[in-house]
């Protein structure tokens, strides 16, 4: 029977892993902490967004309800904000936080963020790449000691660069939204000024899971560059 020899490359991916790790239990212990904290001034996550959208002539915005945990996000398209339970109808700091954020996102796509506005042009096209980068690389990685067999690997390569410019596009589009929650709540005295070190520590454990996602597409990228020269 024939065995194919250890990948050694696949090491390349474990700092991208334990990191991953890392930042997900940073937002599991952030967001269980603070989600216990209720707002001094009984704010849930829908009341902080709808004045925040409110002081920045953002009334028309909708705000609905959706299921899920930690499934807040903004809509460019409809101009809606969809919150989670978990956020929407309690008055938390954790949930009043990441209201913030969202609506960070809303200005962000009022003022024509470029980096958002750029996100959300190279959306499709990254989830196209990244479903055909690894299964065209792999084929030719197969076949790869013929011509058809290195265009394929160097065409995956460049389908999976593209996935990795959308995660790296996006840390600018989350740390500049986070840094508008905060700015937001304190300049419309929406949260008590103890409350402003819980609101931070949330926002930076959400934006380590990008970071991590941006690591790992890294990772995978140089991965797959080795992989290819070795086919030379």
């Amino acid at each position: 029977m024939y065995f194919l020899p250890f990948d050694m490359t696949i090491l390349l991916l474990i700092p991208g892993v334990i990191f991953t790790i890392y930042a997900q239990h940073q937002v599991s212990s952030a967001y269980k902490a603070y989600s216990k904290v209720r707002t001094k001034n009984g704010l849930t996550g829908s009341d902080a967004a709808r004045q925040l959208l409110n002081s920045n002539q953002l009334g028309t915005i909708q705000i609905e309800n959706i299921s899920g945990n930690l499934t807040d996000h903004y809509d460019p398209r409809s101009k809606t904000m969809r919150l989670s339970q978990g956020v929407a109808n309690v008055a938390s700091v954790a949930a009043v936080g990441i209201a913030a954020h969202e609506t960070g996102h809303a200005i962000q796509d009022k003022e024509g963020y470029f980096p958002l506005r750029f996100r959300n042009f190279i959306v499709p096209i990254s989830g196209f790449a990244s479903n055909l980068a690894w299964p065209l690389f792999f084929i030719g990685f197969i076949f790869g000691n013929s011509s058809w067999g290195y265009a394929l690997m160097d065409f995956g390569i460049l389908l999976f660069m593209l996935a990795l410019l959308f995660t790296i596009i996006t840390l600018p589009v989350e740390f500049d939204a986070s840094r508008r929650a905060v700015k937001g709540l304190v300049a419309n005295n929406l949260i008590d000024p103890t409350e402003e070190a819980g609101v931070k520590r949330v926002l930076r454990a959400a934006a380590l899971t990008y970071v991590a996602a941006a690591l790992t597409a890294l990772l995978t990228l140089l991965r797959l560059i080795i992989l290819r020269g070795s086919r030379d």
